[in-house]
């Protein structure tokens, strides 16, 4: 008999492992709780002066529905990342809520997410919901990663404005589909192959102080939440007389 029991405890236990190990597993679809703000001096979109460096790109991607983030800004990684952001008021939220991209940094009333007016608005069912939703100014929310989607669009850099060869040279990268982060970006010289490291100088921003000659490609490495890590390759690569403030379309993006 007892060495039933210790069978059942054995069992038992393992039963309960792997119930865990599915969990583990899933949760990277898991809402998290917490609260959400709007920008209270902001018209409907978002900055134009965010932490990531996207410009005024910032403030109208995905129609506007941008917000500022506390800890998930990660030292300027989560940028351009994807949230779906829904209230949980059951009088005034809807199921769906918005899924926002991540454009500045910043945090109010113990908050994780700082919304645009317009992405804080369409958490609502309606529009008197959504008034009612802006005259609480701040509001509990559950929050989770989600793909990015940019159709007919592909990555594309936006060349800094004060970009001079050879001295200096800066850029972001628009339009980045999929959930996986860039983590680190090589500048290399298309006649060689010769490749740098870039440094990310704050939010979205690569830079070096001594660009390459010539026409220049780059290479981007994805990281994953689950540990997963590639390198991708754009088609397209930047011409020779690149010029600051131009954009390029790298003419890649990322399957999702």
């Amino acid at each position: 008999m007892a060495l039933s029991i210790q069978s059942l405890l054995i069992l038992f236990t393992t039963l309960l492992l792997k119930e865990t190990l599915v969990v583990a597993e899933t949760c990277s679809n898991c809402f998290t709780h917490s609260r959400a703000a709007y920008y209270p001096n902001s018209d409907e979109q978002g900055t134009d002066v965010g932490a990531c460096g996207f410009g005024s790109f910032g403030a109208t991607i995905n129609g506007g529905d941008v917000s500022a983030v506390s800890d998930l800004y990660r030292n300027g990684v989560g940028c351009g990342a994807c949230y779906q952001v829904r209230c949980t008021n059951s009088n005034y939220c809807s199921d769906k809520g918005v899924t926002v991209v991540i454009t500045d940094q910043g945090s109010s009333h113990d908050t994780d997410f700082i919304l645009s007016q317009r992405a804080f608005g369409r958490m609502a069912q309606t529009k008197d919901a959504a008034a009612s939703l802006l005259a609480l100014g701040v509001v509990d929310i559950e929050y989770r990663r989600v793909s990015c989607s940019y159709p007919n669009k592909n990555i594309t850099i936006k060349i800094d404005e004060n970009s001079n060869y050879p001295h200096y040279f800066a850029f972001v990268l628009w339009y980045q589909q999929g959930d996986k982060d860039i983590t680190a970006v090589q500048l290399c010289e298309t006649q060689n192959s010769v490749c740098k490291l870039l440094d990310r100088s704050h939010g979205a921003v690569w830079t070096t102080n001594s660009p390459p000659s010539g026409p220049l490609s780059l290479r981007m490495l994805l990281s994953g939440e689950d540990g997963d890590e590639s390198w991708i390759i754009p088609v397209n690569n930047i011409p020779e007389n690149w010029k600051g403030g131009e954009t390029y379309d790298t003419g890649v993006q990322i399957n999702v």
